[in-house]
């Protein structure tokens, strides 16, 4: 068995150990080492408006947020066509209009950033597995190695076996022969 990350650099990926990417390099430690490598999203270290972009994104995207502001428009549109006194906003509803241009221009750039974070999390997730999967590859190759040679030792066995039998037919079959 290949003992040290420089043996399974070369037996396995068949470069030398200096020669392999980084994350190739941390994955052969890995399987040397015995460690897991794979590991789970962490949301600590994101910053306030990380976490708040994320936040947003996810309510300005979801049903909750259609039904409240289907509501609060058709709220407007109500108070303002219907009211007998004081309409705040009048026909041809101006500062609705206004009110729904300034949402669509700080809620666009908040999606924005959260796509690009979700993207960042997407490409480290992608490197993550290609690492385990990377580690399942070489344990199975492994494995397939221990294998063959259990498969070997086992058939040096059978064939010592298989000659000690055959010496003990022979001098069975002699002696049956000698009257």
């Amino acid at each position: 068995m290949t003992n040290t990350a420089a043996e399974l650099a070369q037996k396995i990926l068949r470069r030398p150990l200096d020669q392999l990417t980084e994350r190739e390099r941390r994955v052969v430690q890995s399987i040397v080492e015995r460690f897991q490598i794979s590991r789970r999203e962490a949301e600590e270290g994101l910053t306030f408006g990380q976490r708040a972009a994320d936040r947003i994104a996810r309510f300005g995207g979801s049903w909750s947020f259609l039904a409240i502001f289907f509501f609060v428009i058709a709220a407007w549109l109500g108070i303002n066509t219907v009211a007998l006194f004081h309409r705040f906003d009048p026909y041809p509803f101006i500062l609705l209009n206004l009110v729904l241009s300034c949402l669509a221009a700080v809620q666009a750039p908040v999606i924005l950033m959260s796509q690009n974070r979700q993207g960042e999390k997407d490409r480290a997730q992608a490197a993550n597995d290609y690492e385990v999967n990377l580690k399942a590859e070489i344990e199975i190759m492994q494995l397939h190695e221990k294998i063959e040679l259990l498969r070997a030792q086992e058939l040096a066995k059978l064939l010592e076996l298989q000659e000690r039998q055959m010496s003990l037919l022979e001098r069975l079959i002699a002696e049956r022969k000698v009257p």
